[in-house]
């Protein structure tokens, strides 16, 4: 980890924050939207009857299945985004490498690197830097 770091010996976060990204923002507001649509959907069954309880289970099935995607695009487009919270942390880490916890060492790794695929033959790390 600290090999590879080293090029990126000084290391910046991105002077927009994460929930500056508009594309983000916009697609929170819509998934706080569909979740206050469920609400209102399973706050509505008290007392319903089974013709209005099925009309309300395919209803909450479609919002949920939007929720779904857009949790799904809010991670995508987040998934390489290093706060500069965490590239200060990161720093100071790559000082003191060998002293640093397990546990730190693994959020490191976990904001530094996508994938990682390990066979008896190779190992393939996948970076986002």
């Amino acid at each position: 980890m600290v090999k590879k770091l080293e090029k990126h010996k000084t290391l910046t976060g991105r002077k927009k924050a994460v929930k500056a990204n508009p594309k983000i923002a916009a697609l929170q507001v819509e998934l706080l939207h569909v979740d206050s649509e469920i609400e209102k959907l399973v706050d509505s069954l008290t007392g319903a009857n089974n013709v209005l309880l099925s009309y309300v289970n395919v209803k909450i099935a479609e919002l949920d299945g939007r929720k779904q995607e857009l949790v799904k695009q809010i991670a995508e487009l987040t998934v390489g985004a290093i706060s500069p919270e965490q590239v200060n942390q990161i720093s100071g880490y790559l000082d003191t490498w060998d002293n640093v916890s397990f546990d730190d060492k693994r959020r490191v790794v976990d904001l530094m690197i996508t994938t990682v695929a390990a066979t008896s033959d190779s190992l393939n790390i996948t970076w986002k830097i």
